[in-house]
C-alpha cells in the first residue's frame, strides 16, 4: 500500500503572514480580531471536525467564572462585530439578556457563542490536523505540514503551508495521576474523567456509591449535580481532594488584579526561580473553586437534613489517592491517605469520576522539527518573551518570524495564561507584533495594585513593518 506524502518543496509565492494551530478559544480570539484586518493573511487549523468546548463539562448551570466582557474580543476591541452582544443581538437575545442581570453567563452559552463566531470565519479550517511545523533556512518561513481528514477522522488529502509567523494553541488534555491510571486500563465500575461526565452521568448514577476526586472547580460541580440526582438519604457520595479545605477562588476585586496585563509583566520579569515558587503557591486563584457553587453545595445538603438526619455524604480534603485497583469486575477500591494526619484507610466503591484537572498538550511532537532552534530555560522548558513568541535562534528571529503561544506559558506569564479574561488582550499584542505597529490599541495601565518597586510599561519596539500579502490557497 502506498501512503501519501506531503507535497515537495517548493519556492512559496505568496506565504501566509500567520498560521494558528489549533482552534480553541484562544485562538479562536486571534482569528477574530485578525478577521477585519485587510491585507493579513491567515489560516486557522484544528483536527477535531468542529468546535466544541469542554462537552462533558457543559452541566446545566454551570457558569464562566469570568464576567461576559472577557468573550473573544470586547477587552481589546469593544465594537468588534463578534462581542458576545453582538451575538446576543444578532439572535435578538439582548433584552432577556439585560433583564437576566447575570455578569457571569452559563458555560453552554459561551459553547454557543463561540461556534457562533466560528461558522462566521472563513480563515478556519476544522478536520486539519498539523503536523510538524519546520524552519526553512532557504526562504526565511516556517513549513506548516498538514493532513486534512474526512468526517471519519481518515486521511483525505495531504497539504503544506508557509508563513511568517505561527501561533500555538493546542489547548490541553486531560491529565490522570499515576495511581489512578490502572482505572482506565482495565474494564468494569465506571472510572470516568471529568471531561467525559455528562457522555457518562447516567451510567454512574445507576452505581450505589459514586467517588469524585478532586476539589477544584470540575470536582466540585460533579459533585453538586451528583447530588442533586440522588434520593434524599440514599446519596451515598464521596467527596474526596488533595488540598487541605474544600476552598473558595480568591474573588476580591484587588485579588483579580493579578489577572491583569500589569501583572503578567511583572511575573515575566521575575527572576525564573521566583517565578517557579510563586505559581504553586498560587493555586486558589485560579485552582480552588467558585463561592457561589460551595454554596449551592451546601445549600443542599442543608436542605436534605431538614426533617432530621444527615444526607449520605462524606466530603474530605486533605487525602492523597496512593493506590486504585479493581478488586473484581463490578467494585473498585483506592487506598486513601490523609496528609495530615499521617493516617490510611481502604475505601471501595461502585464509580468513580477523576475531576483531576487538565495538563497542557506537550508541544514536543509538533515542534521536533524546530527543537534545534528553541531556547530553554534551566529546567528544559521552552523559553517565551514577554510578547509570547518562543526564543528561537537569532538567525530566524532577525528575520521578523516568530512562533507565538497561547496558553503555554504559564511557567513564564503566570496564573493568567489559562484564564479567559486576558485571552483578546494577548490575542492584540500577539498582532500588534505580527503587523509591526498598534493594531490594536492596549493600555498602559490596568491595575490599582503596583506589582513591585519598580513599575514595567508595555514596551513597543516594533521594528518591522507587515507586507501587504492577498489570500493565498493552500496546496492540498
Amino acid at each position: 500500500m502506498n501512503h501519501p506524502q506531503h507535497p515537495p518543496r517548493h519556492t512559496p509565492a505568496t506565504p501566509r503572514d500567520l498560521v494558528g494551530i489549533g482552534i480553541g478559544p484562544f485562538n479562536l480570539s486571534l482569528a477574530a480580531l485578525a478577521h477585519p484586518l485587510t491585507g493579513l493573511s491567515t489560516a486557522f487549523y484544528e483536527q477535531r471536525p468542529r468546535f466544541h468546548w469542554h462537552p462533558g463539562l457543559l452541566i446545566d448551570g454551570a457558569r464562566v467564572q469570568v464576567p461576559f466582557l472577557a468573550d473573544l474580543v470586547s477587552l481589546a476591541d469593544p465594537t468588534s462585530h463578534w462581542s458576545f452582544l453582538n451575538y446576543l443581538k444578532a439572535h435578538d437575545r439582548l433584552y432577556p439578556f439585560y433583564f437576566a442581570e447575570r455578569l457571569h453567563i452559563q458555560r453552554a452559552e459561551y459553547d454557543a457563542y463561540c461556534r457562533w463566531v466560528c461558522g462566521n470565519l472563513p480563515a478556519l479550517r476544522f478536520g486539519h490536523q498539523v503536523d510538524t511545523v519546520r524552519w526553512n533556512p532557504e526562504h526565511h518561513l516556517f513549513e506548516v505540514d498538514f493532513t486534512q481528514l474526512d468526517t471519519d477522522g481518515e486521511t483525505e488529502a495531504l497539504g503544506r503551508t508557509y508563513t511568517r509567523h505561527v501561533v500555538l494553541g493546542v489547548g490541553t488534555q486531560p491529565h490522570v495521576p499515576a495511581p489512578l491510571r490502572p482505572l482506565l486500563d482495565t474494564s468494569g465500575a465506571p472510572a470516568v474523567h471529568a471531561a467525559d461526565y455528562l457522555h457518562h452521568r447516567d451510567a454512574l448514577l445507576t452505581a450505589g456509591h459514586i467517588t469524585v476526586i478532586g476539589s477544584g472547580q470540575s470536582g466540585a460541580e460533579i459533585f453538586l449535580d451528583l447530588l442533586r440526582h440522588r434520593p434524599a438519604g440514599r446519596e451515598r457520595l464521596h467527596w474526596i481532594g488533595r488540598t487541605e479545605a474544600f476552598a473558595p477562588m480568591e474573588y476580591s476585586k484587588l485579588g483579580l488584579e493579578h489577572f491583569t496585563p500589569d501583572y503578567t509583566r511583572y511575573f515575566h520579569a521575575l527572576p525564573e526561580p521566583v517565578r517557579d515558587r510563586l505559581v504553586p503557591a498560587q493555586w486558589q486563584l485560579h485552582k480552588a473553586v467558585d463561592a457561589d457553587t460551595l454554596a449551592a453545595i451546601h445549600d443542599e445538603l442543608y436542605r436534605r437534613s431538614l426533617h432530621g438526619g444527615w444526607p449520605d455524604t462524606v466530603l474530605t480534603p486533605g487525602i492523597r489517592v496512593r493506590t486504585a485497583r479493581r478488586p473484581s469486575p463490578h467494585k473498585i477500591e483506592l487506598h486513601l491517605e490523609h496528609t495530615q494526619q499521617g493516617t490510611s484507610t481502604r475505601l471501595t466503591t461502585d464509580a468513580v469520576v477523576l475531576a483531576t484537572g487538565h495538563r497542557r498538550r506537550p508541544l514536543t511532537p509538533l515542534l521536533a522539527g524546530l527543537d534545534p532552534h528553541l531556547r530553554r530555560d534551566s529546567r528544559g522548558r521552552p523559553r517565551v518573551d514577554e510578547r509570547h513568541r518562543l526564543v528561537l535562534d537569532p538567525a530566524i528571529t532577525a528575520t521578523g518570524c516568530h512562533v507565538h503561544v497561547q496558553n503555554a506559558e504559564l511557567h513564564t506569564h503566570g496564573v493568567g495564561t489559562p484564564d479567559l479574561g486576558l485571552a483578546a488582550w494577548r490575542s492584540a499584542t500577539i498582532l500588534n507584533s505580527v503587523t509591526g505597529k498598534d493594531t490594536y490599541p492596549l493600555p498602559a495601565r490596568t491595575a490599582f495594585t503596583t506589582f513591585g518597586l519598580e513599575q514595567r510599561r508595555p514596551q513597543i519596539p516594533h521594528t518591522h513593518r507587515m507586507k501587504t500579502l492577498s489570500p493565498l490557497a493552500d496546496g492540498i
